[in-house]
């Protein structure tokens, strides 16, 4: 497990090249998934600035992984619309507010959403239902 926080500003290199991309800037999160399908880089190349998360070897503690340059800039066509979602508002499908994200724990090898943390306490990753520019929707916390 890794929190959301802890990735960003992670080194993004290639296995095959042992080349710098860039580094993390944020995580694309679908919600129908409920996990992280893509990673976003500030500082890459421009056909590397998304990397879907199937391209991505390995998360450690001091970097991502991913094949190579080439594999950085394939699959990212059909990655969902990325929004920030560290600090958004959190309500659930009834319309209750729930504080706002604070972190999220996410399993660093599937991208599987573990635990939202809130300002209202913690909610199972499994209870998320949309992330959009307004808020982060869940079920019934």
């Amino acid at each position: 497990m890794m929190l959301m926080s802890q990735a960003h500003g992670l080194l993004v290199i290639t296995a095959e090249e042992a080349e710098q991309l860039g580094r993390v800037s944020g995580l694309t999160i679908d919600p129908r998934t409920r996990s992280v399908v893509g990673v976003r880089l500030s500082g890459a190349p421009k056909h590397a600035t998304a990397i879907a998360w199937d391209r991505i070897e390995g998360v450690g503690r001091s970097a991502v992984v991913v094949r190579s340059v080439t594999a950085a800039g394939a699959g990212r066509d059909d990655l969902p619309t990325h929004h920030e979602i560290l600090g958004k508002r959190v309500l659930t499908e009834n319309g209750s507010e729930h504080g706002t994200v604070k972190d999220i724990a996410f399993d660093t090898t599937t991208g599987h959403i573990h635990t939202l943390y809130t300002a209202l306490g913690d909610i199972s990753g499994n209870h998320l239902l949309g992330v959009g520019g307004y808020a982060v929707v869940v079920r019934g916390a």
